[in-house]
Protein backbone atom coordinates (compact mmCIF):
# COMPACT_ATOMS: atom_id res chain seq x y z
CA UNK A 1 0.00 0.00 0.00
CA UNK A 2 1.32 3.38 -0.61
CA UNK A 3 0.92 6.26 1.32
CA UNK A 4 0.52 10.10 -0.24
CA UNK A 5 1.64 13.52 0.59
CA UNK A 6 0.59 16.88 -0.07
CA UNK A 7 2.79 18.80 -1.90
CA UNK A 8 3.94 20.82 1.15
CA UNK A 9 5.35 18.02 2.63
CA UNK A 10 6.88 17.23 -0.04
CA UNK A 11 8.49 20.68 -0.73
CA UNK A 12 9.35 20.67 2.85
CA UNK A 13 11.45 17.11 2.83
CA UNK A 14 13.16 18.40 -0.84
CA UNK A 15 14.61 21.86 1.16
CA UNK A 16 15.69 19.83 3.83
CA UNK A 17 17.73 17.33 1.70
CA UNK A 18 18.80 20.27 -0.11
CA UNK A 19 20.31 21.91 3.11
CA UNK A 20 21.79 18.72 4.29
CA UNK A 21 23.64 18.19 1.18
CA UNK A 22 24.99 21.58 1.05
CA UNK A 23 26.17 20.90 4.51
CA UNK A 24 27.85 18.21 3.78
CA UNK A 25 29.52 19.42 0.46
CA UNK A 26 30.90 22.43 3.06
CA UNK A 27 32.02 20.77 5.75
CA UNK A 28 35.58 21.13 5.96
CA UNK A 29 38.28 17.88 5.47
CA UNK A 30 40.73 16.68 8.13
CA UNK A 31 43.97 18.16 7.59
CA UNK A 32 46.36 15.54 6.48
CA UNK A 33 48.31 14.34 9.47
CA UNK A 34 51.79 12.00 8.28
CA UNK A 35 52.34 8.98 9.85
CA UNK A 36 56.04 7.61 10.72
CA UNK A 37 56.77 4.99 8.59
CA UNK A 38 54.39 5.68 5.98
CA UNK A 39 55.39 4.42 2.36
CA UNK A 40 56.89 6.49 -0.06
CA UNK A 41 57.98 6.85 -3.72
CA UNK A 42 61.56 5.82 -2.79
CA UNK A 43 61.39 5.83 1.37
CA UNK A 44 59.38 5.85 3.87
CA UNK A 45 58.79 8.75 5.99
CA UNK A 46 60.73 9.54 9.30
CA UNK A 47 61.02 13.00 10.74
CA UNK A 48 65.02 14.29 11.34
CA UNK A 49 65.29 15.20 15.09
CA UNK A 50 65.17 18.49 14.70
CA UNK A 51 68.46 18.70 16.99
CA UNK A 52 70.01 16.94 13.83
CA UNK A 53 68.38 19.39 11.81
CA UNK A 54 69.97 22.12 13.79
CA UNK A 55 73.40 20.49 13.14
CA UNK A 56 73.34 20.09 9.80
CA UNK A 57 72.53 23.71 9.07
CA UNK A 58 75.14 24.60 11.36
CA UNK A 59 77.84 22.38 9.55
CA UNK A 60 77.27 23.67 6.06
CA UNK A 61 77.85 27.40 7.75
CA UNK A 62 74.24 28.74 5.68
CA UNK A 63 74.33 31.98 5.37
CA UNK A 64 71.15 34.30 4.17
CA UNK A 65 73.72 34.19 0.90
CA UNK A 66 72.70 30.60 0.45
CA UNK A 67 70.13 28.73 -1.23
CA UNK A 68 69.22 25.66 0.63
CA UNK A 69 67.03 22.71 -1.53
CA UNK A 70 66.16 19.89 0.78
CA UNK A 71 65.41 16.63 -1.18
CA UNK A 72 62.80 14.64 0.12
CA UNK A 73 61.82 17.39 2.25
CA UNK A 74 58.65 15.69 4.09
CA UNK A 75 57.25 17.95 7.05
CA UNK A 76 59.19 21.03 5.51
CA UNK A 77 61.21 21.12 9.05
CA UNK A 78 64.48 21.47 7.46
CA UNK A 79 63.58 24.45 4.87
CA UNK A 80 61.47 26.14 7.91
CA UNK A 81 64.14 25.66 9.81
CA UNK A 82 66.73 27.28 7.09
CA UNK A 83 64.02 29.82 6.99
CA UNK A 84 63.96 30.94 10.21
CA UNK A 85 67.51 31.45 9.80
CA UNK A 86 67.30 34.27 6.91
CA UNK A 87 67.99 31.37 4.46
CA UNK A 88 65.71 30.92 1.11
CA UNK A 89 65.36 27.40 0.75
CA UNK A 90 62.88 25.22 -1.31
CA UNK A 91 61.62 21.52 -0.39
CA UNK A 92 61.62 18.93 -3.19
CA UNK A 93 58.87 16.48 -2.46
CA UNK A 94 56.59 13.73 -3.93
CA UNK A 95 53.99 13.69 -1.95
CA UNK A 96 51.47 16.11 -2.69
CA UNK A 97 49.58 15.97 1.25
CA UNK A 98 53.19 16.24 2.47
CA UNK A 99 53.74 19.52 0.00
CA UNK A 100 50.39 21.10 1.11
CA UNK A 101 51.14 20.33 4.85
CA UNK A 102 54.33 22.04 4.67
CA UNK A 103 52.98 25.25 2.87
CA UNK A 104 50.92 25.10 5.88
CA UNK A 105 53.43 24.45 8.67
CA UNK A 106 55.57 27.55 6.86
CA UNK A 107 52.97 29.63 6.93
CA UNK A 108 52.32 28.96 11.02
CA UNK A 109 56.18 29.81 11.31
CA UNK A 110 56.10 33.05 9.53
CA UNK A 111 58.30 32.18 6.95
CA UNK A 112 56.37 31.69 3.69
CA UNK A 113 58.67 34.23 1.56
CA UNK A 114 61.51 32.41 2.35
CA UNK A 115 60.03 29.04 2.10
CA UNK A 116 58.69 27.27 -0.92
CA UNK A 117 57.62 23.81 -1.87
CA UNK A 118 57.67 21.95 -5.01
CA UNK A 119 55.63 18.58 -5.81
CA UNK A 120 58.36 16.92 -8.04
CA UNK A 121 60.58 14.03 -8.28
CA UNK A 122 64.35 14.63 -7.13
CA UNK A 123 65.67 13.41 -9.94
CA UNK A 124 64.75 15.44 -11.87
CA UNK A 125 64.66 18.47 -10.19
CA UNK A 126 67.44 21.24 -11.39
CA UNK A 127 69.53 21.77 -8.64
CA UNK A 128 72.80 23.84 -10.10
CA UNK A 129 71.10 26.88 -8.46
CA UNK A 130 71.73 25.28 -4.75
CA UNK A 131 74.65 26.27 -2.16
CA UNK A 132 73.31 23.54 -0.11
CA UNK A 133 71.82 20.17 -0.64
CA UNK A 134 70.16 18.25 2.54
CA UNK A 135 69.38 15.17 2.38
CA UNK A 136 67.54 12.22 4.53
CA UNK A 137 67.28 9.19 1.52
CA UNK A 138 69.38 5.90 1.57
CA UNK A 139 72.63 4.93 0.48
CA UNK A 140 71.56 3.89 -2.77
CA UNK A 141 69.24 7.10 -3.80
CA UNK A 142 72.53 9.12 -2.15
CA UNK A 143 74.23 7.32 -4.73
CA UNK A 144 72.39 7.47 -7.74
CA UNK A 145 72.44 11.28 -6.97
CA UNK A 146 75.92 11.20 -6.48
CA UNK A 147 76.77 11.81 -10.14
CA UNK A 148 74.67 14.85 -10.15
CA UNK A 149 75.87 16.63 -7.22
CA UNK A 150 79.35 15.77 -8.56
CA UNK A 151 78.60 18.48 -11.48
CA UNK A 152 77.34 21.02 -9.45
CA UNK A 153 79.79 24.15 -8.67
CA UNK A 154 82.64 23.59 -6.74
CA UNK A 155 81.97 24.83 -2.90
CA UNK A 156 78.34 23.06 -2.51
CA UNK A 157 77.93 22.20 0.28
CA UNK A 158 75.59 18.63 0.65
CA UNK A 159 74.36 17.48 4.36
CA UNK A 160 72.80 14.04 4.92
CA UNK A 161 71.47 12.41 8.15
CA UNK A 162 72.60 8.87 8.96
CA UNK A 163 73.33 8.05 5.15
CA UNK A 164 76.91 8.42 3.22
CA UNK A 165 77.96 8.57 -0.40
CA UNK A 166 79.60 5.23 -0.91
CA UNK A 167 83.55 5.35 -1.25
CA UNK A 168 82.99 9.28 -1.55
CA UNK A 169 84.29 10.20 1.99
CA UNK A 170 82.75 12.90 4.32
CA UNK A 171 84.86 16.15 4.89
CA UNK A 172 83.23 16.45 8.17
CA UNK A 173 81.23 13.82 10.74
CA UNK A 174 78.84 14.77 13.49
CA UNK A 175 77.40 12.10 15.91
CA UNK A 176 74.74 13.48 18.45
CA UNK A 177 74.99 10.77 20.94
CA UNK A 178 71.26 9.88 20.65
CA UNK A 179 69.60 6.51 19.84
CA UNK A 180 68.47 6.63 15.83
CA UNK A 181 68.81 8.72 13.16
CA UNK A 182 71.90 10.86 15.23
CA UNK A 183 74.49 11.37 12.31
CA UNK A 184 75.47 14.26 10.05
CA UNK A 185 77.64 14.15 7.41
CA UNK A 186 78.70 16.74 5.19
CA UNK A 187 80.68 17.02 1.96
CA UNK A 188 82.15 19.75 0.00
CA UNK A 189 81.60 19.52 -3.87
CA UNK A 190 85.24 19.61 -5.29
CA UNK A 191 86.43 21.09 -8.39
CA UNK A 192 87.69 18.97 -10.88
CA UNK A 193 91.43 19.27 -11.00
CA UNK A 194 92.70 16.27 -12.48
CA UNK A 195 94.99 16.22 -15.78
CA UNK A 196 97.92 17.99 -16.84
CA UNK A 197 98.76 21.24 -15.38
CA UNK A 198 101.97 23.35 -16.82
CA UNK A 199 103.99 25.44 -14.40
CA UNK A 200 106.58 27.21 -14.02
CA UNK A 201 108.09 24.66 -11.68
CA UNK A 202 107.65 21.63 -13.97
CA UNK A 203 104.81 19.60 -15.53
CA UNK A 204 102.22 18.68 -12.78
CA UNK A 205 100.15 15.49 -13.24
CA UNK A 206 96.94 15.40 -10.73
CA UNK A 207 94.98 12.44 -10.28
CA UNK A 208 91.77 12.93 -8.40
CA UNK A 209 89.47 10.90 -6.29
CA UNK A 210 86.52 13.11 -5.51
CA UNK A 211 88.50 15.83 -2.65
CA UNK A 212 91.71 13.55 -2.22
CA UNK A 213 94.64 14.51 -4.64
CA UNK A 214 97.60 12.59 -5.95
CA UNK A 215 100.34 12.77 -8.98
CA UNK A 216 104.03 14.20 -9.21
CA UNK A 217 105.64 16.98 -10.52
CA UNK A 218 108.58 16.98 -12.59
CA UNK A 219 111.05 18.96 -12.65
CA UNK A 220 113.90 19.22 -14.96
CA UNK A 221 114.53 15.30 -15.05
CA UNK A 222 113.08 14.29 -12.03
CA UNK A 223 109.07 13.47 -11.49
CA UNK A 224 108.80 14.24 -7.63
CA UNK A 225 105.52 12.83 -6.19
CA UNK A 226 102.98 14.84 -4.76
CA UNK A 227 101.85 14.57 -0.77
CA UNK A 228 98.94 15.64 1.35
CA UNK A 229 97.14 16.67 -1.53
CA UNK A 230 93.26 17.83 -1.19
CA UNK A 231 90.95 19.91 -2.33
CA UNK A 232 87.86 21.67 -0.28
CA UNK A 233 86.06 23.12 -2.74
CA UNK A 234 87.86 25.13 -5.58
CA UNK A 235 90.93 25.56 -2.86
CA UNK A 236 93.64 22.83 -3.47
CA UNK A 237 96.75 21.86 -1.68
CA UNK A 238 99.75 19.56 -1.58
CA UNK A 239 103.56 19.33 -0.64
CA UNK A 240 106.28 18.42 -3.50
CA UNK A 241 110.08 18.51 -2.87
CA UNK A 242 109.20 20.30 0.30
CA UNK A 243 106.88 23.24 -1.08
CA UNK A 244 103.78 24.06 0.09
CA UNK A 245 101.78 24.89 -2.82
CA UNK A 246 98.45 26.29 -2.04
CA UNK A 247 95.91 27.37 -4.80
CA UNK A 248 91.90 27.99 -6.69
CA UNK A 249 90.99 25.90 -9.24
CA UNK A 250 89.18 28.00 -11.58
CA UNK A 251 88.30 25.80 -14.95
CA UNK A 252 91.53 25.31 -16.51
CA UNK A 253 93.67 27.65 -14.15
CA UNK A 254 95.00 27.76 -11.00
CA UNK A 255 96.15 30.18 -9.06
CA UNK A 256 97.90 30.70 -5.61
CA UNK A 257 100.90 30.74 -3.64
CA UNK A 258 103.91 28.47 -3.21
CA UNK A 259 106.08 28.54 0.35
CA UNK A 260 109.51 27.32 0.15
CA UNK A 261 112.14 27.15 2.82
CA UNK A 262 110.03 30.18 4.27
CA UNK A 263 109.76 31.95 1.87
CA UNK A 264 106.56 32.87 -0.51
CA UNK A 265 105.90 33.25 -3.96
CA UNK A 266 103.05 33.48 -6.63
CA UNK A 267 101.81 30.39 -8.32
CA UNK A 268 100.30 29.47 -11.89
CA UNK A 269 99.37 26.16 -13.06
CA UNK A 270 97.15 26.35 -16.53
CA UNK A 271 95.62 22.70 -18.67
Amino acid sequence: MSVGRSASQCLSILTFSAIALCAFAQAPSAEFTPEVGQSGKDVVWVPSPQELVDKMLDMAKVTPKDYVIDLGSGDGRTVITAAKRGVRALGVEFNPDMVALSKRNAAKAGVSDKASFVEADIFRTDLSSATVITLFLLTDLNLKLRPTILTLKPGTRIVSNTFRMGDWEPDQTVELGCDTYCTAYLWIVPARAEGHWKTAQGDLMLKQEFQKVSGTLNSGNAAVPISRGSLRGARISFTAANAEYRGRVNANTIEGTVNSAGKSAAWKATR
